[in-house]
C-alpha cells in the first residue's frame, strides 16, 4: 500500500489519495457507493466499479494480482478474479482513467447554476449553483463543473472534463478530457487535454500543454525513480497545488509541476519540475 502511495506525486503531497476528488466526489465516496451495504473490504487506494462486485465470492484483483475488494476479513488470492473496470491507483495518471470512466457514465443532465442561451452543450452536463456558463462557451461531451465557477466567455470543453469549485476557464481556453480541482484558474489563450491540474493553480495567458507525442506511442514518465509506460497515447501535464505558469509556458507530454513551483514567461518544460 505504500508503494502505490510513493508513485503518486506531486498529487499526493498534499492530501491523502483517498481523499482526491473525481468528478468532484472523494475516491472514498466512490468506493463507499460501490461497495454499499455489502460488507465488502477493499484496498484505500481503489477505484471500484460496483459491477465488478456483482458475482463476487472471494477477492478481486488487478492486473498485477494486488486485491482491490475481498470478502472476510483478508484477502484470499486462490479465489481471485482480474477486475475488468476496476483498478488500483498507483500513478498520478491514474486519476484521469477513473476520471473518464465516471464522466462518461453520466446518463442525466443535473443543472443548478446559469447558462447563457448563446452557449452550445452538447452532452451531459452537471453544473453547481452559482457558476455561469457565459456566451459562445461549447461544451462537447460529459462534463462535471463544480459551484461559483465562471465558465467563458468563448472557450471550448471537451469530455471527459470535471471542474472543481471556484474555478474559471475563460477567453479562448479549450480543455479537453481534463480533471481540475478547486480555484484553478486558466484564464486566456490556452489549450490543456488529458491532464490533472490541482488546486489553485493558475495557467498565465497562452500556456500551452502537448498531450501526443510524434510517433505515436504511448507516453512515459517518471515515478518512483524509473521511467513508466503511462499506458496512454495522449497525456499532457501533472501539476500539483498552488502551480503558477507565466505567459507563453509550453509544457512536454507527461511532465509533473511540484506543488507551489513556477515558470518564467515563454518557457518550455521538457523534464518534472520539481520543488
Amino acid at each position: 500500500m505504500s508503494q502505490a502511495s510513493s508513485c503518486c506525486p506531486p498529487l499526493c503531497l498534499t492530501r491523502r489519495i483517498e481523499d482526491f476528488p473525481i468528478g468532484n466526489r472523494k475516491l472514498s465516496e466512490h468506493q463507499r457507493e460501490a461497495i454499499g451495504n455489502s460488507g465488502i473490504r477493499h484496498h484505500p487506494q481503489a477505484w471500484i466499479v460496483a459491477r465488478d462486485l456483482a458475482d463476487l465470492t472471494g477477492t478481486l484483483v488487478d492486473d498485477a494480482g494486488e486485491p482491490i475488494a475481498w470478502i472476510g476479513d483478508s484477502p484470499e488470492l486462490s479465489q481471485a478474479v482480474t477486475a475488468t473496470h476496476s483498478f488500483i491507483i498507483r500513478y498520478p495518471w491514474d486519476f484521469l482513467r477513473a476520471n473518464e470512466q465516471f464522466v462518461s457514465s453520466l446518463s442525466e443532465n443535473h443543472i443548478e447554476g446559469e447558462v447563457h442561451p448563446s452557449a452550445v452543450i452538447e452532452g451531459i452536463l452537471h453544473l453547481g449553483p452559482g457558476t455561469r456558463i457565459l456566451p459562445g462557451v461549447f461544451i462537447e461531451g460529459n462534463v462535471v463543473i463544480g459551484a461559483n465557477c465562471k465558465i467563458g466567455p468563448n472557450c471550448y470543453i471537451r469530455g471527459n472534463t470535471s471542474i472543481g469549485d471556484g474555478c474559471h476557464i475563460g477567453q479562448s481556453v479549450e480543455i479537453k478530457n481534463c480533471l481540475i480541482l478547486n480555484k484553478t484558474n486558466v484564464g486566456h489563450l490556452s489549450y490543456i487535454g488529458d491532464s490533472v491540474l490541482g488546486e489553485n493553480v493558475n495557467f498565465g495567458a497562452g500556456t500551452t500543454v502537448s498531450n501526443l507525442r510524434h510517433d505515436g506511442k504511448n507516453h512515459r514518465s517518471m515515478g518512483g525513480g524509473e521511467l513508466i509506460d503511462t499506458g496512454r497515447r495522449k497525456f499532457g501535464t501533472i501539476a500539483g497545488d498552488g502551480v503558477h505558469t507565466g505567459i507563453n509556458t509550453s509544457i512536454y507530454p507527461g511532465r509533473k509541476l511540484w506543488p507551489g513551483t513556477s515558470t518564467r514567461p515563454g518557457e518550455i518544460v521538457s523534464k518534472d519540475l520539481e520543488s
